[in-house]
């Protein structure tokens, strides 16, 4: 008995290798970058994932007297005041957006913590790392200070957006309304 199971098993893999006689091929990789795809000045926006701690809905905030219009107030977020940027406001984009898409990207550069408000989030986005960003003639204006240029994947264009070096404007943090 136990020959005729033995024998049967034989039969399988002999069969198995007549339908596919040899592994299949490895498939090789393509590196990327991950990062956060996000909307604004109805532009797809990218930016590296270390430079973007959490995103999350735009929460109740506490307005403040005598800022400039892009500062939306601060926020009680898990124990820490979060200061929140609406970027739209912050680049004159005075469209009107779905309120409900809005989210918070935040952001941690040394003592600076914060939260820059966007249009819309499109999650997790890798794009290949062995393409560099090259520039483009679409890309807004406004954006050239704070990207590296644009990467073209499956036919979406996504602009580099750099969190820190918009923390690093002065413009932007200059909260007080002169």
């Amino acid at each position: 008995m136990p020959s005729l199971a033995f024998d049967h098993l034989i039969e399988v893999v002999n069969h198995a290798k007549i339908i596919d006689p040899e592994l299949p091929a490895r498939k090789i990789t393509q590196e990327s970058t991950s990062g956060i795809g996000f909307s604004l000045l109805s532009r797809r926006l990218f930016s590296p994932i270390d430079e973007v701690v959490e995103m999350l809905e735009v929460p109740e905030a506490t307005k403040l007297p005598g800022v400039n219009p892009w500062v939306l107030g601060i926020a009680n977020f898990r124990g820490k005041l979060l200061p929140l940027f609406d970027l739209s406001i912050f680049f004159n984009d005075y469209n009107k957006y779905d309120a409900k898409k809005k989210r918070v990207l935040v952001i941690e550069l040394g003592d600076l913590y914060a939260g820059v408000i966007v249009n819309e989030v499109y999650g997790m986005v890798h794009l290949p790392s062995d393409t560099p960003f090259s520039s483009s003639e679409t890309s807004d204006t406004q954006l050239n200070k704070y990207s590296t240029g644009c990467l073209t994947q499956d036919g979406v264009e996504w602009q580099y957006f750099s969190p820190f070096e918009l923390a690093k404007d002065p413009r932007f943090f200059n909260a007080a309304n002169n």
